[in-house]
């Protein structure tokens, strides 16, 4: 959690929804001191039970603080647990104790004003206004995911901060977004020396200079001009790099399953989604930006026409854009179906210029859905998946936690493409910043097995295009 230093003690009140959403929170807060007030055990114990994520973290947090108090004598509980440090989600190895972590042992007298609402945020404040009493000469902090419970701190002069450890990134237009533009003067700065060379149809430079050494495998280098050079960058050493141009998909001749892309985003899309050597992409964008379109074809060409895959998974989160529509009958496959619109709306498009009629597009569809397979993220734990295409519609909705779970189900052989956009989230306490889309897009970012593109221009009409202008 990145703070200002902080010369005076700081003792930070831990809300509950903050522990239901990252369990290892009392581990974050380096040197400083922790606060748990009763009534957010008693809300932790209620929430316990169930198989959804937050009830899991509800279990991972008791066994956190059952093995901080083993052996634990009621006078070190009242002089506070020694807290070992965190890093990178999990606990260090050396367990280096840092601040302290303290429960709520006694009643304390908070004055608090009479306030309607919630009696569980109510309290909170109150723990939070006597510590302040009882401690004047420390920094007292509520933090919570709350927004409405930090306007009410803020009321009663509480300072109050959202939970920021586990944030990706601080501004979500800080995004990578897989492309960058070559200054005007590049060539006169990296060209001298450079060499190229030819290796099955694909063409590769390797050249010097300033610019490259803040690149990474797989970042898609233009010229932003007409039939400027287009090029992903294959390996950095140093000042060194290696570069291949891109394959252009835009060409009526050299397309995927009948898919051509429309612009350079688009095609530096397909170029990762047709590379072998990629195992892991992901794709940004908003609506009818043509995330599905093309993934779905280059999956298809993959899979019935090269024989690279044996068959193709899409999956998406089960968040319903209104109210849910309550039960539904059926297999697992049919319980999806609903969710997967997209899926359905884009192998219309991909079989709709077959030839041979209605009965000739019946037999393609028939053939399509027994090689597309729809799964429930709900059943995914457990699993080994071989030589599979996988498609993960909608991974904005997902925690890091549960894309991690989803990643680590790839087997020997199998490509794992997600899509999403992070200006529509709809999980609660998710943001921009806190997606698991976005932490895996910085995490696997540089890697040499895995791509990310960010597509600008929509390309679904004109109609759709004035409106995410316009309204």
């Amino acid at each position: 959690m990145t703070r200002p230093a902080r010369t005076r003690r700081s003792i930070f009140v831990l809300d509950t929804n903050v522990l239901m959403h990252d369990p290892t929170a009392i581990f974050r807060f380096d040197e400083h001191d922790v606060y748990i007030p009763m009534i957010v055990l008693e809300e932790l114990d209620a929430g316990k039970k169930g198989l959804s994520e937050s009830a899991r973290n509800v279990r991972q947090v008791s066994r956190f603080l059952d093995e901080l108090m083993q052996g634990a004598a009621k006078e070190e509980i009242d002089r506070g647990l020694k807290l070992p440090n965190a890093k990178n989600g999990a606990l260090a190895e050396n367990r280096t104790p840092s601040g302290r972590l303290f429960f709520q042992t006694k009643v304390l007298d908070s004055d608090l004003p009479s306030l309607p609402g919630h009696g569980a945020d109510n309290a909170i404040l109150g723990q939070t206004l006597a510590l302040k009493r009882a401690h004047p000469e420390a920094d007292v902090t509520l933090v919570s995911k709350d927004i409405n419970l930090r306007i009410k701190a803020a009321i009663l002069g509480v300072h109050a901060e959202d939970y920021f450890s586990d944030q990706t990134i601080e501004d979500a237009d800080l995004l990578y977004t897989g492309t960058q533009s070559l200054p005007a003067n590049f060539w006169e700065q990296h060209g001298k020396d450079m060499q190229s060379w030819k290796d099955q149809h694909r063409t590769f430079y390797r050249l010097r200079g300033p610019a490259v050494k803040d690149w990474h495998a797989n970042l898609f280098v233009y010229e932003d001009v007409a039939n400027g050079v287009e090029a992903t960058v294959r390996s950095v050493n140093g000042e060194e790099a290696v570069l291949e141009l891109v394959s252009d998909y835009r060409a009526d001749r050299h397309n995927v399953w009948g898919v051509t892309a429309r612009n350079r985003e688009q095609n530096f899309a397909l170029n990762l989604l047709m590379d072998p050597d990629v195992d892991f992409v992901t794709v940004l964008g908003p609506a009818g930006t043509g995330k599905t379109l093309l993934t779905l074809a280059a999956g298809l060409a993959q899979t019935l026409d090269h024989r690279r895959f044996t068959e193709i998974i899409m999956t998406r989160v089960t968040i319903p854009l209104g109210e849910d529509i309550g039960f539904l009958p059926g297999t697992e496959e049919e319980k999806m179906e609903p969710w997967m619109g997209a899926l359905m709306d884009n192998l219309e498009v991909l079989t709709q210029g077959q030839e041979g009629g209605h009965w000739a597009r019946g037999a393609t569809n028939d053939l399509l859905r027994s090689r597309i397979k729809i799964r429930s993220l709900n059943f995914m734990r457990g699993r080994t998946f071989l030589n599979r295409f996988i498609i993960l519609d909608e991974a904005q909705n997902l925690t890091p936690k549960q894309m991690k779970a989803l990643v680590t189900r790839a087997g020997p052989g199998t490509k794992l493409v997600c899509l999403g956009n992070i200006a529509q989230i709809d999980t609660p306490y998710l943001t921009e910043t806190t997606s698991g889309l976005t932490y895996v897009v910085n995490r696997f970012r540089g890697w040499v097995h895995s791509g990310h593109v960010t597509l600008m221009r929509g390309e679904r009409s004109r109609l759709a295009d004035f409106a995410s202008d316009s309204l």
